[in-house]
């Protein structure tokens, strides 16, 4: 089946995102640092500084999914409760950040990050853990064959 390559492309996928949105806010950081021009009355340093920790942040939560993700295809098993959470987040980031995407960058990163969204809600639905319907007991009460009691 496909779900482990799925999952394990997805994952590093999603560590090469990781590492481009640190390196793009490190630019944004410097370039904000550089400048010396106040937004809103807000200290440059705060700005560059801000665009360091969002960076660094951001990259951490992608690599984290990613470390996620890498483990689902390695294992072959569904995620845990804190597992899902996270990658159904990721999930969310990145169809925010597509819609985002169009009016600021363009359609091709926007076909880029729903390839990426793809991806995760692949793995989230190969990996759906299967609960069984609970059998009836013999002696219960009711009617027979799926029908429903008489009152």
């Amino acid at each position: 089946m496909l779900r482990r390559p799925i999952a394990i492309v997805a994952a590093l996928i999603l560590f090469a995102e990781a590492c481009g949105i640190v390196l793009v806010n490190w630019v944004l950081g410097t370039v904000a640092g550089h400048q010396h021009m106040s937004l809103a009355g807000i200290d440059p340093k705060a700005i560059s500084t801000g665009a360091f920790v969002a960076g660094g942040l951001f990259g951490l939560f992608l690599a984290g999914c990613g470390v996620v993700l890498l483990v689902i295809g390695i294992r072959d098993r569904a995620p845990g409760r804190f597992g899902r959470i996270a990658v159904i987040s990721c999930a969310v980031a990145h169809g925010v950040l597509g819609a985002l995407t169009v009016g600021l960058v363009g359609w091709t990163a926007f076909a880029l990050l729903m390839v990426v969204l793809a991806l995760i809600v692949y793995v989230l639905l190969a990996y759906v853990q299967e609960h069984p319907a609970p059998e009836p007991e013999d002696g219960a009460p009711g009617a027979h064959d799926g029908a429903p009691a008489a009152a």
